[in-house]
């Protein structure tokens, strides 16, 4: 029988896991609700007892598997297969994730950051249709991202390579960043950041516009509403719409002109918009991208959904090296 790997997508509300063969297609899918509670203590150990549940139901063995891979949040030493800083899962300490699966497991353990993990599982079985050189922007509450070059992640030398969503977009009127400076991506090309554009942009808007008259009311507006309100030809939706795309389309021309992938990838919740988006990124992209790369690097949306993570943490396994 074949080998097959697991792979695990940790999150703030639950653990996504699965059973992959070694070409990445998924057998088996589950998850484990996240137990956050005593510093998050109790996440590891509630996965462990789930792949351990999950084979005994199956009829498999260790011996079954090439080894695990997982994507988590937080700061990632995928060497020393530790964990810092996930504050959405209360791990504020280092977390000894490795030790912990060594301890129940005689199988290789890989891990890495989510984003990252995401990038790998687009770049393999996505949007990068397993071409060598992708770089994914996740475009969520923040902005995420990883970098796949010549097939491998890139790290950089104190492992946070990949965070373009603090590229500086905006040097004159940036909003205040989580980070503590000013003019990041994520301020203003995040579901967060185009609601921060919708109330600036209020201030200084005069004409006829639902999303205006809900902010001026008070009311609660997300990114859906201020896009579904753009694609109904709402001309204050549009134009904050259009500010999204230009930032953004800025940053990816960065990330084309140093690196010339041969795609970037648009992912997470606000990529929903689909190729409204898409198209508008494009422009800009175009726009200030460097003439030799415009027409290589591609813009491309997601195609794999939240697969991507548990697919991408498969990926970590290096299948070829460890052999049958």
């Amino acid at each position: 029988m074949e080998k097959k790997i697991i792979g695990i997508d940790l999150g703030g509300t639950s653990a996504k896991l699965a059973i992959l063969t070694p070409e990445g297609e998924i057998q088996k899918k589950w998850s484990v609700q996240t137990n956050i509670l005593n510093d998050g203590e109790h996440i590891v150990p509630d996965i462990i007892d789930s792949i351990k549940e999950q084979l005994s139901l199956l009829n498999l063995t260790e011996e079954s598997f090439y080894g695990i891979g997982m994507g988590t949040p937080g700061k990632v030493d995928a060497e020393n297969k530790t964990v810092i800083g996930a504050y959405n899962l209360n791990w504020s300490e280092l977390q000894e994730v490795g030790k912990q699966f060594a301890e129940a497991f005689n199988l290789p353990f890989y891990i890495d950051n989510d984003a990252n993990v995401a990038a790998l599982g687009e770049q393999w079985k996505g949007a990068g249709n397993g071409e060598p050189n992708v770089v994914m922007f996740t475009l969520g509450t923040g902005v995420g991202g990883g970098i796949v070059l010549d097939n491998k992640l890139l790290h950089g030398v104190g492992g946070t390579a990949g965070e373009v969503g603090h590229i500086f977009v905006d040097a004159e009127n940036g909003f205040e960043c989580t980070c503590g400076n000013k003019g990041c991506l994520e301020t203003v090309a995040s579901a967060t950041g185009i609601v921060n554009l919708a109330r600036h942009y209020s201030n200084e808007f005069a004409g006829d516009s639902t999303i205006k008259a809900r902010i001026d009311s008070g009311d609660q507006v997300t990114a859906r509403d201020i896009f579904d309100a753009a694609k109904d030809s709402d001309t204050f939706s549009e134009h904050v719409v259009d500010m999204f795309s230009h930032y953004l389309g800025i940053a990816t021309s960065h990330i084309a002109n140093i690196l010339n992938p041969s795609t970037i990838v648009l992912g997470g919740g606000v990529s929903a918009a689909g190729n409204y988006l898409k198209e508008r990124v494009e422009k800009y992209h175009r726009q200030y991208s460097f003439p030799q790369v415009r027409d290589v690097t591609k813009i491309r949306l997601a195609t794999i959904g939240n697969d991507a993570g548990v697919i991408g943490a498969a990926r970590l396994v290096p299948v070829d090296e460890l052999g049958e």
